[in-house]
């Protein structure tokens, strides 16, 4: 159902994707947006290495709630800052796209454990999450990616 990489040389391991997913901060998640047009919104991510998901969080509504009760088809992009070798200036990037389905998490418990992760992978300044989690959290729409298909490459800016 979904396309090998055209580019196979560069393909990196499902490990190394992972860590990739661990480490990167934000990406783009990808939806089918009003009259068929696609919407990629940037968004912080936490992944889950228990449950191999992918966690956002986000308004209740809006153009993003939308499009996932309409489809829940997604992609999601994401890259790590890349590395220099030594006497080059060219960047090398590892790059994951995941495609998968999108679902509300309806559990006020699993969206408080989501949304910690979330702030902690920016601070671990404790105050800032428990008010964070006081006065904001009855705003918040948790959202998981159920990966149905992964792919990752290392690319060369050359």
């Amino acid at each position: 159902m979904f396309r090998e990489m055209r580019r196979f040389k560069q393909e990196i391991s499902k490990s190394e994707c992972i860590e990739v997913l661990t480490n990167s901060k934000r990406g783009v998640l990808s939806l089918i947006g009003d009259n068929g047009y696609p919407y990629g919104v940037p968004l912080d991510h936490w992944y889950c290495e228990e449950d191999n998901r992918l966690y956002f969080h986000c308004a209740k509504v809006g153009h993003k709630m939308d499009a996932i009760k309409a489809c829940d088809k997604a992609s999601y992009c994401t890259y790590d800052e890349g590395y220099r070798k030594e006497g080059e200036w060219a960047l090398n990037i590892k790059s994951v796209i995941i495609f998968g389905r999108v679902k509300l998490v309806d559990d006020e418990e699993r969206a408080r454990k989501i949304c910690t992760h979330l702030v902690q992978k920016f601070t671990d300044d404790k105050e800032y999450l428990e008010k964070e989690l006081k006065t904001a959290f009855s705003r918040v729409q948790c959202i998981e990616l159920i990966p149905e298909h992964m792919t990752g490459k290392l690319v060369n800016e050359s």
